[in-house]
């Protein structure tokens, strides 16, 4: 039985995607019905990271979990130890590529480190999925490029080396579905195959669109009230942090892991825009 958390977030959606029909597997999702239409014959069940008892159910004759956390970093702490006394085996965790930085000392990356010193600690076999930033990132763009044919972002000429969001779940669902211990105790750092910055990936986008693009730097001020106005003060203070670091150029490192894992190239910013146009594209007018 491989139990899946964060079901309905960016990487948990895919990992259910492409995890084998055939596959035992049990989601556990603070609200089962937002995930009741979000796969095939899944068991899925009531289960929250505060809810000590309704964890215990969801783990009850569960071999393997895939764990993803909210940036708080708390679930972890509470998830493992139920993990640990229902006889989990194997916990695959998605972490972050920060956590190899020695400068990354944001709150959300000082989080994922602590969690991960929680789970090698925990007496279970671990596997570490560190990505960099999500290529599907770029989709908080898609109103201002259907709007005003513009993407606004801050400091957009430092480059990432993000990574498409498909090939961290494929990544996952090898390391969920391996023979034993092939994955254990390993931390696989996944980046896509170039480093771009904003100004980058607008150009792409253009291309794709066919239409012309316009790119509009944020100011830090600017980027800090667009944050505050969807995140909590210390995690908008965070983002804020990463990017900087961006801006110094320690994101750019493109690693050869995931071509490694896959059998196959990563997949490139343009294979995933080309994929999600329809986000971008305006919507068409109302006929009479």
């Amino acid at each position: 039985m491989i139990l899946v958390t964060g079901a309905t977030g960016t990487i948990g959606r895919e990992v259910l995607r492409l995890l084998s029909a055939g596959q035992a597997v049990r989601i556990m999702a603070r609200n089962p019905s937002q995930v009741a239409d979000a796969t095939r014959d899944a068991e899925i069940v009531h289960g929250d990271f505060t809810d000590p008892s309704s964890l215990r159910d969801a783990l009850h004759n569960v071999h393997t979990a895939f764990l993803v956390t909210n940036p708080d970093g708390a679930g972890d702490a509470r998830f493992l130890e139920p993990a640990r006394a229902a006889g989990v085996r194997h916990i695959v965790k998605l972490s972050a590529a920060a956590v190899t930085d020695s400068g990354a000392e944001d709150l959300i990356t000082r989080h994922q480190r602590h969690n991960e010193e929680l789970l090698r600690a925990s007496g279970m076999d671990w596997t570490l999925l560190r990505p960099r930033a999500f290529m599907s990132n770029t989709l908080s763009w898609a109103r201002s490029v259907r709007a005003d044919g513009v993407v606004r972002a801050l400091y957009g000429t430092s480059v990432n080396a993000c990574v498409d969001p498909r090939d961290v779940a494929e990544a996952a669902v090898q390391a969920l579905t391996g023979a034993q211990g092939e994955h254990a105790g390993r931390a696989y750092t996944l980046t896509g195959p170039q480093a771009l910055s904003a100004a980058q990936q607008t150009a792409q986008l253009a291309e794709l669109l066919s239409q012309e693009l316009r790119f509009e730097e944020l100011s830090p001020q600017q980027a800090r009230e667009g944050l505050g106005a969807r995140y909590p003060t210390d995690i908008a203070d965070a983002l804020l942090e990463s990017a900087r670091r961006q801006h110094s150029g320690s994101k750019g490192v493109v690693d050869p892991t995931l071509p490694g894992l896959l059998g196959r190239p990563a997949r490139t910013f343009h294979d995933w825009a080309a994929d999600h146009l329809d986000a971008f594209r305006p919507a068409p007018a109302p006929r009479d």
